[in-house]
Order: structure tokens, then sequence, then C-alpha cells
């Protein structure tokens, strides 16, 4: 049996970033919205004494529980799917704040570039330098100019730490706060970097570099760098979260109910148009009907594309056909190409850091050089980073070291606090045989069929690890590493072993229905009282964290909303 509730004018489907966002504008505006979250509410009280390795780290408290509920992934259309029994790759969130209570706090903007993509690569290098498997590249619909009110917008409510960045597009204001210190090892990268003629910035950020109170009153403290960032809660509130920014915001308006524990499993239809959706409170195994004048889908990346497709709204994306958008331009991160380094004679005390400590070079982003003698487009961050390394999940060790016994103890304890990173992070262009559809043999704990990845590295993602890796071993011989360990080659995906959480794609932005699913107000192009919203929107993955272009679309689409319930109708003409 479901029990049918009375109508609202809005649900809101997942409350991390996208929707606690979504539910703050909205309920500042007078609009009365119910919050529907699978997990539990969180506040910063929740973690305290949070400092726990083993519990949150590597038991993945604040994380979806896979024995109930995770995804299938396979390399290839031929090869057979089978589920993510635990966690090694990307992590997905659970409860009050989403992956917005667990994350690191890096927060940057995409390039000019990113929005217009393949008109600028066009326009630069001709049509011939974007491959045939790469159909699914185009424009987002929208222009960094146009964007860039949005990202104003998100840095003043998170508080977000930075310095303004020559080779990225113009900012209207500068960062709300100063950037986080230059720790001895960010000095080290500098120098390099300075010596190369590069011009390096301090990572912006969503730890707090000095208290900070936003347009809507939050007051939050300094970062601590306590190290204890990503996999974890911030006990201060220092890290940006919207459990402590804008959900308690919608709350304070009244006019917010959220329910937690509840497990939305499909939205419902008739006559073409979608009505609402269906949930099961987790707690009692009650299922409900919230009917809705718009529903918002604001969950993880999967669970966007996944309840679209269990509930039969927008056309499946077909990969041998290309027809259809729901999963298309799945999208990852390309970390190929980094150096670790290794010194017999300097320390650095690596045990402090905070989640997006760190300095990078923007020279090799996007197209900030020039691709007409490389085999691949766009480009990467190349960085150093301090997270803080905590005892259990950090020994790093040369290559070739066993990794058990006694030399791998004693080299665990040599270069504890000797190592240094000068790392990658790529983007990530969509291949027409990436994407995420519905699994035909595995189901939930509901009956509900999982989802299915279909996703392997691309031949541009192997060109620009194998570039990188030149430019980071020039850094580390700069530096004066004693040990350099580089890696070359970008190794078949291993949804095990690869470690980035920078999951897009499935329900993307653009111009035309046909290959787009969703219009730039994030409003569904077949269900225009849908607005799907997260970096599932994104038709590709920048070289950058996404939180910062997530937020910036969850006002647009925040924005779309409001005028929908005046006006009706599609906001953007195909």
């Amino acid at each position: 049996m479901v029990t049918k509730l009375p109508k609202v004018p809005v649900v809101v489907v997942g409350m991390g970033w996208a929707g606690g966002i979504v539910s703050a504008e909205l309920t500042k505006a007078g609009i009365s919205v119910v919050g529907l979250e699978r997990g539990k509410d969180r506040t910063t009280a929740d973690y305290t004494m949070g400092h726990d390795e083993l519990r949150y780290q590597h038991r993945q408290e604040l994380m979806q529980d896979l024995s109930k509920e995770t995804i299938t992934y396979r390399n290839t259309l031929s090869g057979k799917a089978l589920p993510m029994r635990h966690y090694g790759t990307f992590i997905v969130g659970d409860g009050v704040g989403g992956a917005g209570s667990h994350w690191n706090g890096q927060t940057y903007r995409f390039l000019p570039y990113d929005f217009e993509i393949r008109t600028k690569t066009i326009e630069r290098y001709g049509i011939e330098k974007i491959p045939a498997w790469m159909e699914g590249l185009n424009d987002w619909g929208i222009t960094y100019d146009e964007m860039e009110p949005y990202y104003d917008t998100f840095e003043k409510m998170a508080g977000i730490s930075g310095e303004t960045v020559e080779l990225w597009g113009k900012r209207t204001n500068p960062y709300p706060t100063p950037p986080l210190v230059k720790t001895p090892l960010m000095k080290e990268f500098e120098k390099a970097a300075t010596s190369f003629g590069y011009k390096p910035f301090v990572i912006p950020a969503a730890n707090l570099s000095e208290s900070y109170t936003n347009p809507d009153g939050i007051s939050r403290g300094a970062c601590q760098y306590c190290a204890y960032c990503e996999n974890f809660g911030c006990e201060y509130g220092a890290k940006g979260d919207p459990a402590v920014t804008v959900i308690p915001v919608a709350k304070q308006t009244g006019k917010l109910e959220l329910r937690t524990h509840s497990n939305v499993l499909e939205l419902t239809k008739s006559g073409g148009k979608v009505n609402g959706v269906i949930y099961v409170d987790m707690l009692t195994g009650e299922k409900f009907e919230q009917p809705a004048d718009v529903v918002v889908v604001a969950s993880y990346v999967f669970n966007n594309s996944r309840l679209l497709l269990n509930s039969g709204i927008g056309t499946p994306y077909d990969p041998k056909t290309g027809k259809g958008t729901i999963g298309k331009n799945y999208c990852y991160q390309i970390t190929a190409g980094s150096s670790q380094l290794f010194f017999e004679d300097r320390e650095f005390n690596l045990y402090g850091g905070a989640g997006a400590l760190g300095i990078e070079i923007a020279e090799f982003m996007g197209d900030n050089f020039d691709h007409a003698e490389v085999d691949f487009i766009h480009g990467a961050g190349i960085r150093s980073t301090q997270y803080g390394d905590r005892p259990i999940a950090v020994n790093r060790v040369p290559v070739g070291t066993p990794n058990w016994g006694a030399e791998f103890k004693e080299k665990s304890i040599k270069y504890a606090n000797s190592n240094f990173p000068v790392k990658t992070q790529g983007a990530s262009l969509p291949h027409k045989e990436n994407y995420l559809d519905l699994d035909p043999e595995f189901k939930d704990e509901f009956g509900y069929p999982l989802l299915r990845m279909t996703y392997e590295y691309t031949d541009n993602d192997r060109a620009m690890g194998k570039y990188m890796s030149t430019i980071t071993r020039k850094f580390a011989e700069e530096i004066g590493a004693d040990i350099i360990d580089t890696s070359e080659e970008q190794a078949p995906f291993n949804v095990n072993k690869d470690s980035n959480t920078h999951n897009t794609g499935g329900v993307i932005i653009g111009t035309d229905p046909e290959k787009s699913a969703l219009n730039t107000y994030l409003q569904m192009w077949e269900a225009e009282n849908v607005f799907v919203v997260g970096s599932s929107a994104f038709p590709h993955n920048s070289c950058f964290n996404p939180t910062g272009t997530l937020g910036a679309l969850s006002y647009r689409a925040a924005e779309g909303i409001q005028k929908y319930l005046k006006e009706g109708g599609l906001l953007v003409k195909a």
C-alpha cells in the first residue's frame, strides 16, 4: 500500500549541495518545499570527536551502504557488468549534506573554454581535432560570462578562500576570504614553478582561511588544519557544507519540511506529466506518494540518471545509435602523469593539512597552451597538495617496495615526512561508449534495477596523461628529489583502485533536445516540471573539481524554478 500525501509546490530529492541550495533559495522566496533525504540529519555536533580514521575513512560511515544499493560496472559494451562491492574509487555520500559534508573543499570555476568547448576547439584547430568517438562534445548552451554571477553567489555563500588567477575568466569580485596559508611544501612547488616562468596560485578552498559571515548571516570559524576533511565532517563548521550553510537557512524560513530516512524510488507520471514521487520510509518500511507541482531531482550523479530511467522519464541513451539522452556523456577525471617525490635528507610536516590546501599552475589547463602538435584536447592542473597524511591510509613508499613486511615498515617510517606529490588532474571528455543505463540483471533491496556504468579511459586521456608526466617530472627534477616515481601510462579503469570522486554527466544540459536532456535552467526538455540538478548536468568534466560549477548551476536552477512556478512552460526554446 502507498499512502498518498497532500500536494506541495516543490519536492526536492536529495539534500546535498544541489538540493540544499535550491531549497534555500525557494524557501527564502516564500515557496514551500518538501526535502527528501534517504539518510539521517546531521549538524556539527555529530562530528565532535570525529577524528576517527577507521570509522569514517575506512568503514565509510558517511557513505551509501553498498550492500543495499550500489552500481554495476564494466569497461566495454561487450563486457559483463558486476556490482561494486566496496569503495575503491568514487565514494557516494548519504545523509543531510551528502557529498558536501565529506568533500575536501576544492572550489574552482570552469574555464570560458569549457562552456564553448566545441566552438572554440574548431575555431582554433579545425573540426578534425575532435575525433569521431567524441561526437558528444558540445557547447553547454551557456557562456562563462552568463555563469559568472552564479559562481560569485556560490563563493560568497560558502566563503571561498582564494586569489585571482590570470588565466581563468574575469571575476566581478575577489574571493570573499584570503587564500589558505603556504606551507614549506607549497613554497617548494612555488619556487620551482616560478623558475619555469609559471604563475602558481593557492588552490581556492571552502576551508575558511579566517572567520566569515556570509550574506545569509551564517557565521563560521576558520580552518584548524587538522587534516580530517575528505570522508569526514568538520566539527568546527570551517568547511563549506550544506548542512551548516544553506540547509539551516532553509529551515529558518519555516518553509522547508525536511524528511530524513526517505528513500525516493521513482517519479510518478500520468498524461505525459510528472506528478510527484514515491518514497519509502527507511525506518518503518512504509511507502508514500508525494504529489508536487515541481520535482527537483538533486541526488548524486548516478542516482539522478537511475531515478529517471527507473521512472521512464526521458529517452534512454543508446550508444549504438547515438540516440537518446538519459545516461549520455558519463565522464570522470584523469590523474595519470603524476609524480611522487622522495627525499633522503629532507622532511616536511605532512600530518598537518586541509582538504583544499595546495598550490597549482593554470598554464596547462583547458586550451591555455597550444594543442596543435599534441594528439589530445583540453588539459590538466599541475598541483601539489597537503591534505594531511593520516596514519592508517597513507604509507607512501618508492615503487618496487614490497606491500608488506620489514622493508615496507622501514620505508614507510623513513619516508613518512620525506615525500612530496606533484600531481595532475585532467579533464574527461565524452566517449560515445561511456554511458549509464539500467543493469538487466542486478536489483536493489526494493527490486529496482541498479544503475550500470560502462566506462573506460580514452585515447585522449592516455595522450594527455603521457604529456603531463613530462611536466610533473620536470618539476620533480627542479625540486631536487632523490627518487622520482612518475606514472607515464594510463592503466585501464578499475573501479576498485582508481581514486577520484568527480563523476559527471548522464543528464546533460544543452540547446538541442536531441542531444541533451536539460536546458540551461536544468529543466527537462521532455518533462517541463522536472529539474535535474547536480554535476550530472555537465556535458563533459573539466580539469577542476566540480563543486563550484555544480553550485553555480544550482543557483541558476533555483532561479528557473521560481520563474516556472509563475509562468509555466519551457524556460528556454530549443
